[in-house]
């Protein structure tokens, strides 16, 4: 089961293509708007788009621009709800059993081998990090380096407001996004193995008439699958469209290249990301006659990365080589 949980910071993030350090991001208005009326709302944002639109980028942008916390949930078919709660480690704790038998009595109890997930650590960060403490001295009472463990010393650090992105609802069972309507409403949630209550805890720095820690829930999709109703009406819904222009590709090109080779781009740099746009636009038009997938923005950034590298311009040498591989790729051929 692929699931991950990250944190805002350079060792945990992705600097590779598809980016998730929040270094760069063109929010469209709207969008900036839904990130309003969610938080207002105290709903999650569910974001639609088609693959390489950039919806996964959003969230860490978000997070690095207000200085929150971020912390990444990646959907697969094996994905349970009560993964972005908390897990429960039996194998864990069955390996201390038979190691150690029943000179530890407190491995008896389960709430040791709990785990808090991304909701968790969102909506109580605080008694996240206690929690994380306490069962680490518990199963390690003599061993001094496990009692703060980096993991917790990192999580736990700068606490107040965060973004959770929950990426590609559509892969999990039908029953999961069914099963986070009462947490994501309620903002709270009760552990199984336990019975610990967990709820949103209060922000001593706070604004009057905010008097707890603020959060952002993205969910996104790309629509491979219905989601119910009852989780459609909970959440504020937007749709991230594709760059409709060259100038906005352009745009977006440029503040890639910002951040890869620095504020002081070359009139060679801009002119291949407007004829790269160019081009892209002319392959869309092409996809769309023909009723298949048209490229994404993400595939435009490959082939301006390529290009700048190789050294290739458009319409020369293996530009053609370069665009099949980038642009046109065997599935808008075949249709």
């Amino acid at each position: 089961m692929k699931e991950e949980l990250t944190m805002d910071d350079a060792s945990a993030t992705g600097v590779g293509p598809d980016r998730d350090d929040g270094m760069v991001y063109v929010m469209p208005d709207d969008l900036d708007l839904a990130i309003k009326v969610a938080l207002a709302a105290g709903r999650p944002l569910l974001l639609r788009g088609k693959p390489g639109s950039g919806k996964s980028s959003m969230a860490p942008f978000v997070a690095k621009e207000r200085n929150w916390r971020y912390y990444k949930f990646v959907v697969t078919s094996q994905t349970r709800a009560r993964d972005l709660q908390w897990s429960f480690d039996g194998v864990r704790r069955l390996a201390d059993a038979q190691g150690r038998g029943f000179r530890a009595p407190k491995l008896h109890e389960p709430d040791i081998y709990v785990e808090p997930g991304p909701l968790w650590w969102a909506f109580a960060p605080r008694a996240a990090a206690e929690h994380v403490r306490r069962s680490a001295r518990a199963r390690f009472p003599s061993a001094e380096g496990y009692v703060h463990p980096e993991e917790v010393r990192n999580k736990a650090r700068d606490i107040g407001h965060s973004v959770v992105l929950i990426d590609e609802i559509d892969k999990a069972d039908p029953d999961v996004p069914n099963g986070l309507l009462v947490p994501l409403a309620s903002q709270d949630f009760t552990v199984a193995e336990s019975g610990k209550r967990v709820t949103v805890e209060a922000d001593p720095e706070a604004m009057p008439g905010r008097p707890f820690h603020q959060h952002l829930v993205v969910i996104t999709t790309n629509e491979e699958r219905e989601l119910p109703q009852a989780f459609l009406r909970r959440c504020v819904i937007a749709e991230l469209t594709p760059p409709s222009s060259v100038e906005q590709l352009v745009r977006i090109a440029e503040e890639h290249l910002k951040v890869r080779v620095g504020k002081n781009l070359s009139s060679a740099d801009m002119e291949l990301a407007e004829a790269l746009a160019c081009e892209l636009e002319t392959v869309r038009e092409s996809a769309r006659r023909q009723g298949v997938r048209e490229p994404s923005t993400a595939e435009y950034l490959d082939a301006l990365w390529a290009c700048r590298e190789l050294k290739i311009k458009v319409g020369e040498g293996q530009w053609d080589a370069v665009r099949k591989l980038t642009l046109v790729k065997p599935q808008h051929l075949r249709g």
